[in-house]
């Protein structure tokens, strides 16, 4: 016996309360499997794949390509067999652990009669399992019910037991690739961009063309206006030194892009300055709600990333945990998931300050506008060689700028520029005995 299941748009952020179809990846008579991708839906923070929630097959489209929807409307219907058991995730989380489908499933066929709660897991196990290339149906459960814990796949792991049978974690085989050359955080290759319908275009004599603003556009148009309307912005900047910061990162990029298969940017060594500056002026990391001002204790760095038609800010949590190859291999995996269009939710949110290294395009000089509601934002400018007097002797120099924007409600003056001093500082540190781990 059959019944007909609704798909739904899940809530994918607290914020968000609508989304766009973009395109159908199946159409009516088509099978889909479980946690298959059924369509890609359009939101203001990221583009996303709705997967689908049962097996069965596709009978009613319910929104066509380009309407938008609120959350929780129904977008298609899809005919399942009455006997099969609904997934306990929710849309919103399966769109998050799509790499531990096959476990699932695996697991929820096989679930024995003793362990009833064997073939549910949490999206922490689920993640969890999906970064370690672990198959859940090989790991013991000894929560409740036989429900598998985290404890039990990082005990797991530690055993050493998924490296015999289990597929390597997408991060591995990454590291495995040919490397491509990236010259920062900006992107010099080509990004996956969505396709634009342009209205007018084929009409003889027409002066002009009408682009479709995409939700994405919108969104950065609406934080814009917010950021320069409400935060009375000011601006300050300051020269930098990195002679010696340049031959030491000369010295290691063979050896790490052997080691690591990435490449080694400055932006990893200017963001470690940087977080360790914030460290000395936590004020920095805060910002504006009204009646008080709200310090972070995380210190989580949003990079600015230009794409053709967008830029997007994706954040490297706790920045300050991580050694300079380790923000080296955030730098590199969030510029990938751009490239590819995977970014999530998960890595669009949270960020605390803002940087952007517009130096990688030729910039000498640029004037950021905040990221809202963050209290300042920081921009790396080219390096470039120029003559400096230094003790009454000119001698050439490999130099940049600093530039920092900054919330006059929260930030003044005195506590902006000793900040960038301490960052200048910590990039003049740099010299051939510093290490990357």
């Amino acid at each position: 016996m059959s019944k007909i299941t609704e798909i739904v748009v899940p809530q994918l952020a607290e914020s968000l309360v609508s989304a766009t179809v973009d395109k159908w990846l199946k159409q009516p008579g088509d099978k889909v499997e479980m946690y298959e991708p059924i369509c890609e839906l359009l939101t203001e923070k990221v583009n996303a794949e709705l997967p689908s929630t049962v097996s069965g097959t596709l009978v009613k489209i319910l929104v066509g390509s380009g309407e938008t929807v609120p959350v929780g409307a129904a977008v298609c219907l899809i005919e399942t067999e009455e006997a099969e058991t609904a997934p306990s995730l929710s849309p919103s989380q399966a769109l998050s652990h799509d790499a531990a489908a096959s476990s699932v499933a695996a697991v929820q066929s096989a679930n024995p009669d003793d362990a009833p709660m064997r073939g549910r897991f949490s999206p922490a196990v689920q993640q969890l399992a999906a970064e370690h290339g672990v198959k859940l149906a090989d790991v013991p459960g000894t929560g409740l019910g036989g429900r598998i814990t985290r404890k039990d796949v990082l005990a797991y792991v530690a055993a050493g037991r998924h490296k015999g049978g289990a597929a390597a974690p997408a991060s591995a085989a990454l590291d495995t690739s040919i490397p491509v050359r990236s010259s920062g955080i900006h992107l010099s290759e080509t990004p996956r961009i969505p396709k634009i319908e342009i209205e007018g275009a084929a009409i003889p004599g027409r002066g002009e063309t009408f682009i479709d603003v995409t939700p994405i556009r919108s969104a950065i148009a609406r934080n814009m206006r917010q950021s320069v309307s409400e935060i009375p912005h000011a601006w300050t900047m300051i020269e930098v030194d990195v002679t010696n910061l340049v031959v030491l990162r000369n010295k290691l990029k063979d050896e790490f892009m052997k080691r690591e298969g990435i490449n080694l940017t400055y932006l990893s060594f200017l963001l470690k300055a940087v977080v360790n500056a914030i460290k000395d002026f936590p004020i920095i990391n805060s910002t504006w709600a009204v009646d008080k001002i709200i310090v972070k204790r995380d210190i989580n760095i949003s990079l600015a990333v230009g794409t053709e038609d967008s830029v997007l800010t994706p954040v490297i949590k706790n920045a300050d945990h991580k050694n300079i190859a380790g923000l080296a291999k955030e730098i590199d995996e969030l510029a990938r998931k751009t490239r590819e269009g995977k970014l999530t939710l998960s890595d669009m949110n949270g960020g605390t300050f803002t940087v952007n290294n517009t130096g990688s395009f030729g910039s000498i000089l640029s004037y950021p506008i905040i990221n809202y509601p963050q209290a300042a934002i920081l921009t790396f400018e080219s390096i470039v060689k120029r003559p400096v007097v230094i003790n009454d002797m000119i001698a050439v120099r490999s130099m940049a700028n600093l530039c920092l924007s900054l919330d006059h409600r929260i930030l003044d003056g005195v506590i902006c520029g000793r900040f960038l001093q301490r960052v200048k500082d910590n990039l003049e540190s740099f010299n051939q005995e510093s290490k990357l781990y």
